[in-house]
């Protein structure tokens, strides 16, 4: 089995090599789970890392399979190029290798079919010139008075068109593919007739150039067919004319050559022909240099002519040193028998265009197309497909490090560590790291991504991560739009299938180089082998069996858990590189087909108009609770004014979310054909947004009176920021809708959203929490010590600093010290908890009674 084309002859039918292939598949994803699941690997680092697995597996046996279909793909793009000479060779036999030789016998014939064309457009366009110039010649006379009307000139021009319908037949000879067989009508040709008839068609050109004719014996007399002797005649003289200086003499010289043949003489005054270019007299395209007005095919075309009567044409040195070309004709003085070719004519290509083979790079692009999903691949064009040794070596030099610092410790130094190497990766590879753009939303990720060292909580450090992830992504792509970002993101993900192509193009380069491929597959063979001949060997002698056991190394968990590790993060990296490297285009994506859809104005208008006056009903609503007070919504409602307040909260955050997205919607799809309709269109949006801003000051005003009732969490300090954020988005799009410029509402999206992740994670809301709760204990007495504990070492520099007595601050940091004290777990908030909190350390942990609330 080849390591580039595995399966690719094991078995005889696709069929089973597809079953070969799903079977592998599942087998390792089963394998590599339990394995997982055994040794108690988190399930976020078990699922990606065992299907960055089993794709890989995939797509490495998926290579002998579709070798020959990446084939046909990289020759049916040749041949849109228009090159033909590519054939596919393939041993298989299976429906693929059928499937590949049907294919290059068509290239075949369409290549042979294309050269003939050209052969035909060619050979006609040169061989209508010449009559067709020389009749233009005599009606321009006779236009011009030069000539007078006669029957001497209409016989010219008589003789001018039998020519040209002769041609016609003789193109269509000359254009079939069995040449071997082309009828000849012989006959008497007086030869000095014959080049009296070509020195008048010559001179009809106009070119001042002398012809002189000689033919000795003056009588001479031979058998051949006329048409195709005055084709080599006409030919010759109209090739040495144009060559010919201005004033210049052609000589054209008859002569016997003994008894069978006789012999053609041309002879000019013009450069010559390069002793190099004789052995190419008579190949089309091949006599000499375009710039001599010709085409090339004049001498390929008498030279055939001279052929079909069994002569030849030669090329003899210039008669002087002055330079000129002799070209000499040899003829048999009676034709062959039967009036056939004697030889067959050379074959000769009848295009200058060099037929190319495409590079390895080009059939490596191609099988990426057969690789990769098709639509992936079209909606995600590749800008550089080049193998990328550098990126993949950094993936795995990420993931190596994050197997050596991350399992085992709280999340500290290390993880940051980790994060800023695959940060600095994706950074160095990306064109786009100059971009204003990108270079903000990098520095914006920064801060979050130094959440693992600066707050104790991993909790807290989560969603700053992920945050740090969203901004990275859109640092490679440049999205500006909300769906761009949202893509962004997506593309991240699809980069695990989109870079398979690229990743195995990068491995087969890293193997070209090194011999890594070898080294690899006879350390696999030899392991196997091991495996089975130890294994057998072993069960049959104890003694042996012994010392197998003793020389085979335990696996621990804990070597499990660091290799999951290091695929986890490597193929995350690995994938951010590939974005980074060919980001995809994700503005574009923005519904365009979709966009074309416009709901009309009646059917938008009514339901914006049924939100807007269910917001004035709760605009009514709130201001009878405002002005009735607590009274009024116990009354009422049967709850106070703060479990209203509780109850509501979520519901409003809903509601500004929907309302953001209805306004968004409507300003997509809903159709606007007039001024006024777009004005209108812009009010209602505009005033659903300010309604919205009130329900986001009602929201934030709620949960402030119920955390002055109940105390305060993170968690609604969370959901403040959250709010808040959704306010930010508010405001952007009412300023669009005054301004009519949208086109940064989604950059302030997301730099609202990272900013309240920054202060969630960052700003140490827990410590903000305890001092909010100390503050409320120093107003009423009340504490809920058990919470105060759980807000951890973020907390630990507030609490030993407060009023609170020493029972509650012995309860509330009486753990805070007990955490790994290694330099990969690191952490500014452990290590301040811990210079101050060490007097508490070991104290009881049982906290004292008090009212909490719920």
């Amino acid at each position: 089995m080849s390591a580039q084309a595995p399966l690719s002859s094991a078995f005889g039918s696709i069929k089973t090599r597809l079953a070969v292939l799903v079977g592998v598949s599942v087998l390792l994803a089963a394998v590599v789970g339990a394995v997982g699941t055994s040794a108690g690997v988190p399930l976020w680092l078990a699922v990606p890392a065992t299907v960055a697995l089993a794709l890989v597996v995939t797509r490495w046996l998926a290579t002998g399979i579709t070798a020959p279909l990446r084939e046909m793909t990289r020759a049916t793009r040749a041949m849109s190029d228009g090159r033909y000479e590519i054939a596919l060779e393939t041993t298989r036999q299976d429906e693929v290798g059928e499937l590949a030789r049907s294919f290059t016998a068509m290239a075949g014939e369409i290549r042979a079919a294309e050269e003939h064309r050209r052969r035909l457009v060619a050979t006609v366009a040169h061989e209508l010139r010449t009559p067709l110039a020389g009749q233009q010649a005599l009606l321009e006379n006779l236009v011009d008075g030069v000539i007078a009307p006669g029957d001497d000139a209409l016989q010219r021009a008589l003789a001018q068109s039998e020519r040209l319908g002769a041609l016609v037949g003789d193109l269509l000879d000359l254009s079939r593919s069995d040449q071997s067989r082309v009828p000849l009508t012989p006959g008497r040709v007086v030869v000095a007739e014959l080049l009296e008839s070509a020195k008048g068609e010559a001179a009809l050109l106009g070119r001042e150039v002398s012809i002189e004719v000689s033919v000795e014996p003056v009588d001479l007399t031979v058998i051949a067919d006329r048409a195709r002797l005055a084709q080599v005649v006409a030919n010759l003289l109209d090739n040495a004319v144009r060559h010919s200086p201005v004033g210049g003499i052609v000589e054209v010289a008859a002569s016997t050559a003994g008894s069978e043949h006789w012999r053609l003489t041309i002879t000019d005054e013009g450069p010559g022909l390069p002793p190099s270019d004789a052995d190419r007299l008579t190949r089309r395209f091949g006599s000499g240099p375009d710039s001599s007005g010709g085409t090339g095919l004049g001498l390929a075309i008498a030279g055939w002519a001279a052929s079909l009567h069994g002569g030849s044409i030669d090329a003899l040195p210039a008669p002087g040193a002055g330079g000129g070309a002799r070209l000499q004709v040899t003829l048999p003085t009676h034709p062959g028998p039967d009036g056939a070719v004697l030889h067959q004519p050379e074959e000769i290509p009848m295009s200058t265009t060099e037929l190319t083979t495409p590079s390895p790079d080009d059939v490596e692009r191609a099988s990426d197309e057969i690789g990769s999903p098709p639509r992936l691949s079209q909606l995600w064009p590749e800008r550089d497909s080049r193998p990328q040794p550098r990126a993949l070596l950094a993936a795995a030099g990420v993931g190596l490090l994050a197997a050596l610092l991350i399992p085992g410790h709280p999340a500290g130094l290390g993880l940051f560590l980790v994060l800023l190497a695959g940060g600095v990766t994706l950074w160095l590879l990306s064109p786009r790291r100059v971009h204003p753009w990108s270079l903000l939303s990098a520095a914006l990720a920064v801060p979050l991504a130094l959440s693992p060292i600066l707050r104790a909580d991993f909790g807290m450090a989560v969603p700053a991560v992920l945050a740090a992830g969203v901004l990275a992504a859109v640092a490679c792509t440049g999205a500006r739009t909300l769906t761009g970002m949202a893509a962004s993101v997506v593309a991240w993900v699809a980069a695990g299938l989109r870079g398979l192509p690229l990743l195995d193009r990068t491995l087969r380069a890293l193997g070209r180089r090194s011999g890594a491929w070898s080294v690899l597959r006879a350390a696999a063979l030899s392991m196997v082998l091991l495996i089975v001949f130890g294994g057998l060997l072993a069960s049959s002698d104890a003694v042996l069996g012994s010392w197998l056991s003793a020389l085979t190394p335990q696996v621990s968990d804990d070597v499990v858990v660091r290799i999951f590790t290091l695929v986890f993060f490597a193929g995350v990296t690995l994938c951010g590189a590939y974005l980074a490297i060919n980001p995809p285009t994700v503005d574009g994506l923005a519904l365009s087909s979709r966009t074309r859809r416009r709901v009309p104005f009646t059917e938008w208008q009514v339901p914006m108009l049924v939100v807007l006056a269910t917001f004035v009903a709760w605009l009514a609503a709130q201001a009878a609770s405002l002005i009735g007070g607590h009274d009024y919504v116990l009354r009422t409602t049967g709850v106070t004014y703060a479990e209203s307040a509780r109850q509501g909260f979520g519901q409003l955050v809903l509601v500004t979310l929907a309302t953001i997205a209805l306004v968004s919607a409507v300003r997509t799809w809903g159709s606007a054909q007039t001024a006024a309709h777009r004005r209108w269109r812009t009010g209602l949006c505009a005033a659903l947004c300010l309604l919205a801003l009130l329900v986001v000051g009602s929201a934030l005003h709620r949960m402030a009176l119920y955390q002055e009732a109940y105390g305060w969490t993170v968690l609604r300090v969370g959901a403040d920021l959250l709010e808040l954020s959704f306010g930010v988005v508010l405001l952007a799009l009412l300023v669009s809708l005054v301004t009519g410029s949208g086109r940064w509402v989604g950059r302030v999206t997301l730099v609202a959203a990272a900013s309240a992740a920054m202060v969630f994670s960052v700003g140490n809301v827990s410590a903000f929490v305890a001092e909010r709760n100390i503050a409320r204990f120093e107003a009423t007495g009340q504490i809920d010590s058990e919470y105060l504990a759980s807000l951890g070492a973020d907390a630990a520099p507030t609490v030993v600093g407060s009023s609170l007595p020493e029972q509650v601050k012995q309860c509330a940091l009486a753990r805070v010290g007990e955490q790994s004290t290694t330099w990969t777990a690191w952490n500014l908030g452990r290590e301040r908890a811990r210079a101050v909190s060490a007097p508490y350390l070991g104290a009881p942990d049982a906290c004292p009674a008090g009212e909490r609330w719920r």
